[in-house]
């Protein structure tokens, strides 16, 4: 069957499914109970990342009115219910900024198209409400360092924090960033994304892979008065600087728990944690990034000491890749979380499947749904989570479709 055609069939047989409408629309008891029993016999986590950062999945663009932001906000909410998934991700901090009324952080520009300009409405309050309000959990996904995807500070809204305490900034690569290697920043970086928690009933706290930025060939973030301050405990800057971002992973946790118990909190990160060349408890994969070594971030140890709740490595190369096989990779994870209680959940590169330019195995509709029955075979694989809404609601090769047609026939009830 061609994709498109196959695609096609698959919607026509959501719409018409069981369960499939949105919740929130008149049901008799009946079909309520039906769906209950029939959700009692999938457990797992099926998530979508909503990215505002650049505008890439909403708003469709800034400076939109209220009344439009809203609408697209609950069209994506609405698209999830009818894929069956279970959770949205919704970056709510992309560059040191807010999607709610912050009293530490300026409105974030993806909104208003003016960073600190007030959209007049609020997002992360009516993306929380109205997730719930359709059976979905919401996780507030935060960025702790990325201040800017330049390098002018005087470009940042007048009032941003970044302005007042310039000593707290490093340029690197053309971008601004805080400095992690400093106690100060990583406080208030941490009061910044724990009054989403305070002020909403999120399901999670949710942080992405950027945490010391990706390497840039022949450039240096340069954090040497910081180091000279406060590095002088450790064996190197690498090793102080990897107890920096566990400082920020701990002290959020923590931070967390104590501020609304039940809310988790979760990382997703670069999906190599170390090469077995570099480190025999390594993944056998010869990834050109290790986070352990290039983003200063041990994924592993966060797992093994349960100090997040959940991991959702990205995992977003094909079956069968030469540098980074994503069967190698589910089953390094899946050793890595065994006996933790951290748990596991797969990143998955929607946005490759049938994009221009990406290798013949993501132009396979089949290559996702592949993912997650090589996934089923391992129990601490807890669930997928998709990158990202906007590929979910154009899925050009019908490969969406086809993971819910072989994977999401029912509804599930997300891991607790």
């Amino acid at each position: 069957m061609p994709r498109r055609t196959f695609a096609r069939a698959a919607l026509s047989a959501l719409a018409t499914a069981p369960g499939a409408t949105a919740a929130g629309g008149g049901t008799s008891a009946e079909g309520a109970g039906a769906r209950a029993v029939t959700a009692t016999a999938a457990t797992g986590l099926r998530g979508v990342w909503i990215a505002t950062a650049g505008n890439r999945d909403w708003p469709s663009r800034p400076g939109l009115p209220a009344a439009r932001q809203r609408a697209e906000l609950i069209a994506h909410l609405d698209r999830a219910v009818r894929y069956r998934l279970t959770t949205v991700i919704l970056q709510v901090r992309p560059a040191a900024d807010a999607l709610w009324p912050s009293p530490y952080e300026p409105w974030s520009a993806c909104l208003t198209g003016t960073q600190g300009g007030d959209p007049r409405w609020d997002p992360l309050g009516t993306a929380v409400a109205e997730a719930h309000a359709r059976g979905l959990e919401l996780h507030a996904w935060c960025n702790p360092y990325r201040i800017a995807q330049h390098a002018d500070p005087g470009r940042l809204a007048a009032s941003h924090p970044a302005r007042r305490n310039p000593g707290w900034v490093v340029p690197y690569a053309g971008r601004l960033y805080y400095n992690p290697g400093l106690p100060e920043v990583r406080a208030f970086v941490r009061r910044a994304m724990l009054d989403a928690v305070a002020r909403y009933p999120v399901d999670a706290v949710h942080f992405d892979d950027y945490f010391y930025p990706y390497p840039v060939a022949g450039q240096t973030f340069d954090d040497d008065a910081a180091y000279d301050r406060h590095g002088g405990a450790f064996p190197g800057r690498a090793a102080w600087r990897r107890h920096n971002v566990d400082t920020l992973v701990r002290e959020t946790a923590a931070g967390v728990r104590r501020i609304r118990p039940g809310t988790r909190f979760g990382i997703s990160p670069f999906g190599v944690w170390r090469n077995a060349s570099a480190d025999p408890r390594g993944s056998e994969t010869r990834a050109g990034v290790q986070s352990y070594d290039d983003l200063h971030a041990d994924t592993r140890t966060w797992v093994r000491r349960h100090w997040i709740d959940y991991v959702v490595p990205q995992l977003y190369w094909p079956l069968g890749d030469a540098a980074a096989d994503y069967a190698a990779l589910v089953s390094w994870w899946a050793r890595a979380v065994r006996g933790t209680g951290t748990r596991l959940y797969l990143g998955e590169a929607l946005y490759k499947a049938g994009a221009a330019g990406e290798p013949s195995a993501w132009q396979d509709p089949v290559e996702l749904s592949r993912h997650l029955t090589l996934a089923a075979r391992y129990p601490q694989v807890r669930g997928h989570v998709f990158f990202a809404a906007r590929d979910l609601a154009a899925d050009p090769a019908g490969a969406m479709a086809r993971v819910v047609a072989d994977h999401y026939r029912g509804p599930a009830t997300p891991p607790r």
